[in-house]
């Protein structure tokens, strides 16, 4: 039987981990068979993972899906992949891409608000009754269509120039927006390649990183008398 109380609760997913080994591992720690997550994250990505426990909460799982997002993302300008992340593999590099901060910033409000995105070819999303990334690994071409998101906020924390120039960015976004997108997208704007380097989601709506759970943090708190 369960140690813990059902509920929401926010987890810090470690890198490398899918959304759903998180969720495994908790099932195994808590013996709770109804876990489930509100929103997934990249293996890559490290940060929030809200999770609900207990079936009157997995019920409710739905509302926080739909809520707001809250990222730190690093953009390596220079490299592309065919999933938009480091994960993926290179399909054309432009070394020592000439760009600046100024030229990021000016390019920013185009990314803000209601706008039309393109979802990687490496993502859940279905068509026709298959997730996109299984057309991928079989080399099947197929056309993608551009799906409505919103952006709330862009804020540059900081640029770095070099042979591949990485900017760190926090960002709030809708429900169904990709970072990878957005860095793919960015660097195409500055007439270069764009790259999702690294990812943190520090916030989806009220449940915010620094009271995330650590593994280690909740198995201790379900091993507890």
């Amino acid at each position: 039987m369960s140690k813990i109380r059902p509920g929401f609760y926010t987890i810090n997913k470690p890198q490398g981990w899918t959304s759903f080994d998180v969720v495994n591992k908790l099932k195994h720690l808590s013996g709770e068979k109804k876990i489930g997550h509100a929103g997934s994250l990249d293996p890559m990505a490290t940060g929030v993972l809200v999770v609900a426990v207990g079936k009157i909460f997995t019920k409710q799982i739905d509302h926080v899906v739909g809520m707001n997002k809250t990222y730190i993302a690093q953009i390596t300008f220079g490299i592309e992949t065919d999933s938009y992340d480091l994960e993926g593999k290179v399909t054309a590099i432009a070394q020592s891409p000439d760009i600046t901060q100024a030229q990021i910033e000016a390019i920013i409000p185009e990314f803000l608000g209601d706008i039309l995105q393109k979802p990687p070819i490496y993502s859940a999303i279905k068509k026709k009754g298959r997730k996109l990334y299984e057309y991928a690994r079989k080399d099947i071409d197929i056309d993608i269509e551009l799906r409505p998101v919103h952006i709330e906020s862009i804020e540059v924390l900081s640029f770095e120039s070099g042979a591949f120039p990485k900017l760190l960015i926090k960002a709030e976004v809708s429900k169904g927006t990709y970072m990878r997108s957005l860095a793919h997208d960015m660097g195409e704007k500055l007439g270069t390649y764009g790259v999702l380097s690294q990812l943190e989601r520090i916030a989806v709506g009220p449940y915010v990183i620094k009271d995330a759970y650590g593994l280690d943090r909740f198995q201790a708190m379900v091993s507890s008398p």
